[in-house]
């Protein structure tokens, strides 16, 4: 397994920006899908992003495509979710998770290793 570290959210306002960063332990990072996940009060927890071990193919709920941007860099061992344009119900814990298969990445149950969290709130 993998231990995530999450850092980087905060209050914003709307229409504002946030890059999320989650820092990975361990030598085979390179070797996982990574993933962004979020989860409101009251609510689901929904997938927001995910890239594949390479960087080479991105996945977007509909709710955040062209708004939010996931990126790698496997050197560092770190995976970032820039945020723009942030809307009021953008606010929830983001939590990064890693993959270890090659099946769906925009499911959470494929993923085996998860953050603690990091809160993003979106003030109107």
């Amino acid at each position: 397994q993998v231990q995530l570290v999450e850092s980087g959210g905060g209050l914003v306002q709307a229409g504002g920006s946030l890059r999320l960063s989650c820092a990975a332990s361990g030598r085979t990072f390179s070797s996982y899908t990574m993933g962004w996940f979020r989860q409101a009060p009251g609510k689901e927890r929904e997938f927001v992003a995910a890239i594949t071990r390479s960087g080479s193919n991105t996945y977007y709920a509909d709710s955040v495509k062209g708004r939010f941007t996931i990126s790698r860099d496997n050197a560092k061992n770190t995976v970032y979710l820039q945020m723009n344009s942030l809307k009021p119900e953008d606010t929830a814990v983001y939590y990064c998770a890693a993959n270890p298969t090659n099946y769906n990445p925009t499911n959470g149950r494929n993923y085996g290793s998860w953050g603690q969290g990091t809160q993003v709130t979106v003030s109107s």
